[in-house]
């Protein structure tokens, strides 16, 4: 078995967790909502203020499985012994994350949908693109 059939949606999966579960006695939108930095705006309002553009662990989580998307489709172009395990790891976690939005409140979360989703997105782009190559 090699790394390549290993899906990489696993570490949005795991990296929420780390985030959300183990963030501390905070509820979940409240640790998804800590900034990790914060810019200013090039230019001022009205009032001559400037608006500040923040980015949270959310976006973050976000931003890093839209990534692993990306690879994972990527990845499903290659036809091998090892994207045939990809897909079917796939599949598992996305059903991880489906059971783990419907029984843990913690990750019961936009944030989390949208990592579930992207996990869906990625079964059946890699069964659809494994079948078209």
């Amino acid at each position: 078995m090699s790394l390549r059939s290993i899906p990489m949606m696993i570490i949005a999966f795991i990296m929420y967790n780390v985030v959300v579960l183990l963030g501390g006695g905070e509820g979940a939108d409240a640790i998804l909502r800590k900034v990790i930095f914060s810019l200013p705006s090039i230019r001022a309002n009205a009032e001559g203020v400037r608006t500040m553009w923040t980015f949270t662990w959310g976006d973050l989580i976000i931003l890093v499985t839209l990534v692993l998307l990306f690879v994972e489709i990527l990845k499903a172009t290659y036809t091998s012994t090892a994207s045939l395990l990809d897909h079917g790891f796939s599949m598992l976690v996305f059903i991880a994350c489906l059971v783990e939005f419907l029984l843990v409140d913690r990750a019961f979360t936009s944030v989390f949908f949208t990592i579930m989703i992207t996990t869906l997105i990625d079964v059946i782009a890699g069964y659809t693109i494994g079948i078209r190559v």
